[in-house]
């Protein structure tokens, strides 16, 4: 058990040093430990020990451990949102921006990997995981009907139920985070990725 009057753990060796200290470098250590122990799981003790700074210095910039997982969903979510409004995803045929849609957002899942986790991990016990969902749903919806629009003109086959579709698809999409890690050194194979999920998703494994 910690002793309330216990000097403060040493920080960690993946800690950020205090002077480097910021609130996004907060965040994404924030991050890692909710992954790691789960949110619930997780106490402002566990964040203040992670990052190697004491609470009082969370608390000057978030008012809550919620606050943090709002910040860290939010940016997952305003990339798959960011990527509805890119003009790839507006013009064209339906199935082309469809494509679009499912290259880009295997894009943001592999780029914010931690962040997109984290989103897809959320269920519902506070009212920003309920949040969080219920923007989930949206976004579903609007491909389900970018993926109908597809149908209309001619380019989908039209005996599959769009919306169980969209699930099925994005379950793919969204399996990537149990087993992608960038490659050494950070880089990222994501657009390797995103081909292959495309080209199965809409071509099919059956060879020409």
């Amino acid at each position: 058990m910690d002793n309330i009057g216990a000097m403060p753990a040493k920080p960690s060796a993946k800690a950020p040093r205090r002077d480097t200290y910021t609130p996004e470098s907060l965040l994404a250590v924030a991050v890692e430990v909710f992954n790691e122990r789960g949110y619930d799981g997780t106490s402002m003790e566990h964040l203040s020990r992670a990052a190697g700074i004491s609470k009082s210095s969370i608390y000057h910039h978030v008012r809550s451990k919620e606050e943090l997982l709002r910040r860290a969903i939010s940016r997952a979510l305003d990339g798959l949102f960011a990527v509805l409004d890119e003009p790839e995803a507006r013009e064209g045929r339906a199935i082309e921006r469809l494509e679009h849609v499912t290259r880009r957002t295997v894009g943001v899942l592999t780029a914010e990997l931690p962040y997109v986790t984290l989103l897809l991990r959320v269920r519902g016990n506070t009212r920003t995981e309920r949040w969080a969902m219920e923007r989930r749903r949206e976004f579903d919806h609007r491909v389900a009907e970018l993926l109908k629009a597809a149908v209309a003109e001619g380019d989908l086959r039209a005996d599959l139920d769009a919306r169980l579709t969209t699930r099925l698809l994005f379950g793919m999409i969204n399996s990537v985070v149990e087993w992608y890690r960038p490659l050494p050194g950070g880089a990222s194979d994501g657009e390797r990725i995103a081909d292959t999920v495309v080209r199965l998703a809409f071509e099919g494994l059956r060879g020409q």
